[in-house]
């Protein structure tokens, strides 16, 4: 561990007491007498000064979740023993330690009731001065570590248990602090410096030294930077560098873990053993079945317990207690050597000093490459490019090179001849060691590994790729990441950051290197390390025709084939003699190959000869070959026929398929099997792809795969074979409605998308369409639309709120308004058809009746595409026409007050002028006609209330042509009668004596309700319906009229009209007060109509005029 200095800051004259980083880590908090200091954590540079403070600050934090527990509406105060130095929050925040000056910790719970007393032997002599939580969620239990002024750090759980036993401080501590992991302590002191210490107590080194006591450190979130804070008002902030400490042998890798311990892996087993040392290992060294691991104060030497490869099990055999420096360490059977700079000692496993190499530079690589036990070799390289061998035994060493750059990395090959070197400048170098010969340089290597098992094999790494050279031939690369430190037969050992993997790498590349040039030996050495079956089958071929039969044959013992006559067939075969060979073959009880032989060799005609007739399945696989042969020979119907003939249908199929023969695809459709679904299957698919639809359709048929028989219909857009299939099976009913709908949608043609989508009961999507369309309608301005598509809108909605609970209150409420919409857009219509075109189809009183039926119900919020100004302007000039000047003069008035058009600004400005020659009062005839049926008030001709009566607030009933008002009366039924049963009531003929019903001519027939009379007055003296009128009326709010059963029984059905709206809605009632007045109601949208102005309407357009419900079509 290194501390290397990021910044440092001083604040002259002032003591820094603590210090916070901010919970990103981006900036630091410093308390520093009177005045707390933000600073960038990056530089140390000051990011700004808070003030405010007038006594010294000595305690700094940044809140994380609040303040105090959100329950309390204030601050608890709870009365202590002792003074309180320092404090801490558990990680969950349930519970708070307090330390104190009596040497007592008190752990208490967010209510302040003390939980755990924890009392410090010291007492009063070693006050508490500073705890901390270990941050770890990996932890079982909340640990805390306790540093006091008896010198003394010690660690307790939660419960008040001590973990372990005091740790022995050589200062006063004065702060503790983990890191963001709790894999660390950092503490400082009255020693004047901040020393880093695991998690358990063990002291790892030192940070940073200072010149006054150290009284704060906090280590940044999530990082290795440390700050200290000291008495002189220094701040120091220090990045901590862990190196990897490790050693490697073979297929062994010891490396350091949490710095006091060392791990074991065995890179093939990948099996894993730690070892616990309780202290900080400086250096670890391995070889055969030893380890040795140095500490600061004695090195440990193991052994395996077993000479088994793969033991794991290591004991102690020798303890050196003596403090050792040096900066490589390396082990052998007997001994352990120190390098330090340019001297090498070996010391016996005693402690025994043996020998001691001084050289002459700088001791830069060293290496164990094995030898007898007590005399094993050392390969040395120096800074200065020397390379050296060593032998422990012997106090001369060996010069074997002396390059003239520094060596980095060394490595002998397994013979002993050659040298790999890569030095200073990422070059390798390979020498012959007997002729000091340079073999072949690479450049890019950054580590180098002879082959533990070939050797003439290497592989080096360097910029992210791994290179392996044989002999002398081009290096073959391949991608990976980290280092390569060792090459054992197949397997490559790769350190990537701090951890060590066994990579496997086939070596067919460097073997077929080797068979380019004819070296059979050599390939058969290297397929010995790891090959693939094929590669193993392309040696013995290779040999084969080199004549090399030693390494043919060894390569057949290798993969278990022994039998010599097999090998002198597959001579022949190589010879030509290929009649001998298959004789042989078949002798062997291989015919499998003698019909390979010849069908490689297209020589059918002997394969079948050779095969014969008695087995079925060869001759099948020969057919198929043959078929294979006629398919890459460019004759597809040849080979179409063989697959058939051989039983290969799906070959044949897609053979045919992709020729486009469709009849011969149909014949082979007709001829399979229903069970045989995949080649039925890929027929059908071919025939699509044809765009045979009847093909298709029918081999689908034959399946019985209905879901792709509809898939097929919408595709082909052939919709009435689609429909007619979904009436037979309705469980499709969405594949086919939703496509027909998207598809009638592209073509423009909405209105049926609009439906189709709702058969297919995708009501939301439906209801977009509308919206859409709507929309359109009255940015086209064809209002007309608009009000029918607003009016399905609302019918839409009531069909939702019919069918979905949760949103039935919603759903009714878009009703009303797209009820309303479209009735204001249906009207409008003809006002601006008005102002807008030459002629006009309406009479002057129907347009007068228009203009003031939109205007009463027109709100604050102008539905868009309407225009007032449109409206007055057509109240205006009707006005005038038919007498009503009051009402003109207020109609021009209120034109003022808006913006007009320039097309109008003439002719309203003429009107109003106009006007003022007219008497002030409108016509007599026209106030009648705005009477109530129900109290016989006139009514103004504009009315702010909406349109309803003035007195009695009866609504009024419209006529949806011509907008007068209907002699009609709306009643509503008491609790407790129903609809039917109010129906059944009303159809309850009483009997009369006069004549008046035989003037009445019933005119409902199923469809149609029309009330129609021929002549005569109705005496309504003794009629219970006017008596309900007149005595429930008065008050400013509205009284409906509500009847009893009796009421209902004296009505007569021809005098009702009834609103049969659908669930959810309530059915309405309404009763004719003027028999003589003929009334007819639509059955879909229920507007009423003089009966002579619907019958017109219904001539002319041959529908309703409101919802476009043909006249045919049964309700």
């Amino acid at each position: 561990m290194r501390a290397v200095l990021a910044w440092k800051e001083t604040i002259r004259d002032q003591c820094v007491y603590d210090i916070a980083f901010k919970p990103d880590g981006s900036q630091v908090i410093i308390a520093a007498g009177l005045r707390v200091l933000v600073y960038d954590t990056a530089d140390g540079s000051i990011i700004q000064p808070l003030k405010g403070h007038k006594d010294i600050v000595y305690c700094v934090a940044y809140a994380k979740d609040g303040l105090w527990s959100p329950e309390q509406k204030s601050v608890n105060k709870h009365k202590v023993s002792s003074k309180i130095t320092c404090c801490g929050w558990t990680n969950d925040g349930q519970y708070l330690a307090l330390g104190m000056m009596n040497g007592v910790v008190s752990i208490r719970n967010k209510n302040g009731e003390e939980k755990v007393k924890i009392e410090r032997p010291g007492g009063t002599s070693s006050p508490i001065w500073s705890i901390a939580w270990n941050p770890s969620k990996d932890e079982h239990n909340d640990i805390l570590a306790v540093a006091d002024w008896g010198q003394k750090l010690t660690f307790y759980q939660l419960s008040g248990k001590q973990i372990g036993k005091d740790r022995t401080l050589t200062y006063d501590p004065c702060c503790v602090s983990y890191f963001s992991k709790g894999e660390y302590i950092v503490m400082g002191g009255s020693d004047k410096q901040a020393s880093l210490y695991t998690k358990d107590g063990v002291r790892l080194g030192t940070i940073g030294e200072q010149n006054s006591w150290v009284w704060t450190c906090r280590v940044k979130p999530d990082s290795n930077f440390v700050v200290l804070g000291c008495q002189d008002g220094t701040i120091a902030c220090y990045q901590l560098i862990f190196s990897t400490v490790h050693g490697l042998y073979k297929d062994r890798y010891a490396y350091r873990d949490s710095m006091t311990d060392v791990i074991v892996q065995h890179l093939i087993t990948e099996q894993k053993v730690r070892i616990k040392c309780r202290d900080l290992v400086k250096k670890i060294a391995i070889y055969r079945n030893r380890l040795a691991i140095q500490l600061p104060e004695k090195i440990l030497i193991y052994e395996l317990y077993s000479d088994d490869s793969s033991d794991m099990h290591y004991r102690i055999k020798e303890k050196i207690c003596r403090k050792f420096e040096c900066n490589l360490l390396v082990v052998c059977s007997q001994h352990i050597i120190l390098c330090q700079e340019k001297r090498l000692q070996c010391l016996s496993f005693t402690s025994v000093r043996e020998k001691e190499w001084v050289m002459e530079s700088l001791i830069r690589y060293i290496k164990v490459i094995g030898g007898p036990p007590g005399r094993e070799g050392l390969l040395v390289g120096l800074k200065n490019g020397a390379i050296l061998k060593i032998f422990v035994d012997n106090p001369f060493p060996i010069t074997l090179l002396k390059l003239s750059t520094s060596v980095r990395c060394l490595d002998m090959s397994a013979s002993r001849n050659k040298l790999a070197v890569v030095d200073e400048h990422n070059t390798l170098l390979v020498y012959d060691i007997n002729s000091k010969e340079l073999l072949f340089q690479e450049p890019n290597a950054n580590s180098v590994a002879w082959n533990t098992q070939c050797e003439d094999m290497l592989c080096f790494s360097g910029n992210g790729y791994l290179n392996i050279k044989a002999s002398n031939f081009p290096v073959h690369q391949q991608k990976m990441q980290g280092f390569m430190v060792g090459y054992n037969g197949s397997k490559i050992f790769c350190l990537h950051v701090y951890s060590m993997s066994a990579v496997e790498v086939p070596q067919s590349a460097p073997m077929y290197q080797y068979l380019e040039r004819k070296m059979f030996k050599e390939a058969y050495h290297i397929a010995c390390l790891g090959v693939t079956d094929s590669d193993w089958r392309d040696l013995a071929t290779e040999a084969l025709e080199g004549l090399d039969f030693d390494t043919a044959k060894k390569e057949r013992k290798k993969r278990g084939e022994n039998d010599n006559e097999l090998f002198l067939a597959d001579v022949y075969a190589y010879q030509g003699k290929f009649h001998e060979a298959a004789k042989l073959y078949k002798h062997t009880g291989q015919e499998s190959r003698a019909l390979g032989m010849y069908t490689d060799l297209r020589m059918f005609e002997y394969a079948k000869e050779f095969v014969g007739a008695t087995d079925p399945k060869s001759s099948r696989i020969l057919m198929t070959k043959q078929a294979d042969w006629a398919k890459s020979s460019k004759e597809p119907r040849a080979a179409a026929e063989m697959y058939l003939s051989a039983g290969e249908h799906l070959k044949a199929i897609d053979i045919i398929g992709e020729h486009g023969w469709a009849d011969m695809l149909i014949d082979i459709a007709r001829k399979l099997d229903k069970a045989e679904r995949e080649p039925l299957a890929k027929c059908a698919f071919y025939f699509k792809k044809l765009k045979h639809h009847g093909y298709a359709s029918e081999t689908y048929s034959k399946m019985g795969d209905l879901q792709a028989l509809v898939q097929l219909h919408v595709e082909t857009r052939h919709w009435d074979e689609a429909f007619s299939l979904v009436e037979k099976h309705p469980q499709f009913r969405n594949d086919v409605f939703v496509p027909y709908a998207q598809w009638l949608a592209e073509n423009d043609r909405f209105e049926e998308a609009q439906k189709a989508f709702h058969k297919a009961g995708r009501q939301n999507e439906a209801v977009k369409v509308l919206e859409q369309l709507t929309h359109n309608a009255v940015v086209e301005n064809r209002f007309n639309d608009a009000g029918y598509y607003y009016w399905m809108l609302s019918m839409q909605c009531l069909d939702i709120a019919r069918a979905s609970e949760d949103q039935r209150d919603e759903m009714l409420k878009k009703f009303e308004r797209f009820q309303h919409l479209a009735e204001l857009y249906h009207v409008y219509r003809s006002i601006q058809r008005y102002t807008d075109e030459p002629f006009s189809s309406h009479m002057p009183e129907t347009l007068f009746n228009i203009c003031r039926f939109l205007l009463n119900n027109l709100t604050k919020d102008i539905p868009p595409g309407i225009s007032k100004v449109n409206t007055l302007y057509a109240l205006a000039k009707q006005s005038g026409k038919l007498g009503a000047y009051k009402l003109a003069r207020y109609s021009y008035e209120k034109l003022q007050e808006l913006h007009i058009p320039s097309r109008f600004q003439e002719s309203i400005e003429l009107g109003s002028l106009t006007i003022r020659s007219k008497p002030f009062h409108d016509s007599e005839d026209l106030i009648e006609g705005m009477m109530c049926y129900r109290c016989s008030t006139n009514n103004p001709l504009l009315n702010n209330q909406g349109s309803v009566c003035i007195n009695c607030r009866q609504p009024f009933i419209y006529s949806a042509s011509s907008y007068e008002v209907l002699p009609l009366v709306q009643f509503y039924l008491e609790e407790g009668i129903g609809d039917e049963e109010a129906v059944s009531l009303i159809d309850l003929e009483v009997p009369h004596t006069d004549q008046r019903d035989a003037r009445w001519q019933d005119m409902d027939n199923g469809e149609l309700q029309a009330l129609r009379m021929d002549d005569g007055f109705d005496d309504a003296e003794d009629d219970p319906f006017t008596a309900k009128m007149s005595f429930e009326q008065g008050g400013s709010n509205f009284v409906p009229v509500k009847v009893s059963r009796s009421v209902l029984r004296s009505m007569s059905r021809r005098d009702v009209l009834i609103k049969r709206w659908p669930r959810p809605l309530k059915w309405e009632y309404f009763r004719s007060l003027l028999p003589d007045v003929s009334i007819t109601m639509c059955p879909t949208c229920f507007k009423m109509f003089h009966s002579e102005d619907y019958e017109l309407l219904v001539l002319q357009h041959n529908c309703c005029p409101y919802c476009r419900r043909p006249i045919d079509e049964p309700n």
